[in-house]
């Protein structure tokens, strides 16, 4: 027996693994970009009303923003297969950033919705940020912990779940805006999104799994 060239199995990689990866980080992409101009344009605007909204609370949400920030724009990188062979080392302190964005920004989040209660905020609301709260931390702490026993595929595979809890901040704003929904749907689009996270994220895996199998060296 026989088995296909590396160099067909390469080929069939780059037909079928990589240019679907490229497809849905350039979605992603497009979603960062939406959401910051249609919900988050206020920042770049100072006589926004928004900012009346936030006074009370704009300290605590600075490092809120500053942090979870790291988590959102730093996570697409970790999933490059370049950055981490060419620059490991790179690979593994934006690692450690991404964690560092979810240990801090989670809980503040979660206190800045706690906070808001007073603002007329439901606590169906702050139960639902503890809920995402509680899974992106479990998820990136589990990844952590698999990276440090040297287990890089379950690795991976806790880090595409919390990336897509990371998600969840612009999924649940794009939403909104996209269908025009009313503001008293945003518990129960925040919930939806809290409660796909994981299954949409294990999804994924699933199709990458599937794609990389058809890349497999076939035997004739």
């Amino acid at each position: 027996m026989t088995i296909i060239s590396q160099s067909a199995s390469s080929s069939g990689t780059r037909r079928f693994g990589v240019r679907p990866k490229y497809l849905l980080f350039a979605l992603i992409a497009a979603m960062y970009a939406y959401v910051l101009w249609t919900n988050e344009r206020f920042l770049f605007n100072p006589a926004d009303p928004e900012w009346a909204h936030i006074s009370t609370f704009k300290w605590i949400l600075l490092p809120h923003g500053m942090v979870a920030s790291l988590a959102l724009f730093l996570g697409p990188l970790q999933f490059s297969d370049r950055l981490r062979r060419r620059f490991a080392a790179v690979h593994r302190t934006l690692g450690y950033l991404y964690v560092t964005g979810v240990f801090v920004g989670a809980p503040i989040g979660l206190y800045i919705e706690w906070f808001e209660e007073r603002l007329g905020y439901t606590r169906s609301f702050t139960i639902a940020t503890a809920v995402d709260a509680t899974n992106w931390i479990i998820a990136t702490a589990v990844a952590l912990y698999f990276i440090r026993q040297g287990k890089i595929e379950q690795h991976r595979r806790w880090m595409t779940r919390s990336f897509a809890c990371s998600l969840i901040f612009l999924e649940a704003r794009l939403i909104l805006t996209l269908f025009d929904l009313p503001s008293r749907m945003a518990e129960t689009v925040l919930w939806c999104c809290i409660a796909a996270a994981y299954p949409l994220a294990d999804l994924v895996l699933q199709v990458e799994e599937l794609l990389r199998q058809r890349t497999r060296p076939v035997r004739v």
